[in-house]
């Protein structure tokens, strides 16, 4: 099984959050998901987080608070990147808050736009299970950093 270490971006802001439109280079198909992504060797999640923001949104951010956990398998029939085993991404989601800089797509990435969305629009978006994730943690704050996984199937994809 391989496995991902990846931190994401909840930035909730007056009812709205910010989200990444996810353009795939593997297959043609985009979805919503949040800024974010893989941790790379030596960097410490909370560093990655505001890399990420600062690479696909433009925006520079800072942590607020670490929101929580969630941790997922993706059976390999359904990998978004191709592979011949199952895959498990541990998301760690940290509360961010923007400080400054201009909203653009990411130069030469993956990232094709990035909006800051009404919550009561999310659920009719194709988008990651982990949008819906990030936003019940920001929401809820559960104490123990876990809410209950999202099921995929419809709008909402791995």
């Amino acid at each position: 099984m391989s496995r991902r270490v990846a931190a994401y971006a909840v930035c909730l802001e007056g009812g709205r959050v910010l989200l990444a439109r996810y353009v795939s280079p593997y297959e043609d198909r985009t979805l919503w998901t949040l800024p974010g992504g893989g941790v790379e060797p030596c960097e410490d999640p909370f560093d990655t987080v505001t890399r990420e923001v600062a690479e696909e949104t433009g925006y520079e951010s800072v942590v607020e608070r670490l929101l929580g956990v969630d941790s997922r398998v993706i059976p390999a029939a359904l990998r978004r990147i191709p592979g011949d085993e199952d895959h498990q991404n541990i998301g760690i989601f940290y509360a961010v808050r923007i400080t400054a800089g201009t909203i653009r797509p990411e130069p030469n990435g993956e990232t094709a736009e990035s909006v800051w969305t009404p919550l009561d629009v999310v659920p009719t978006l194709r988008r990651s299970a982990l949008v819906d994730v990030g936003i019940a943690l920001g929401v809820s704050s559960p104490p123990t950093g876990h809410v209950p996984q999202v099921e995929v199937g419809g709008l909402i994809e791995y």
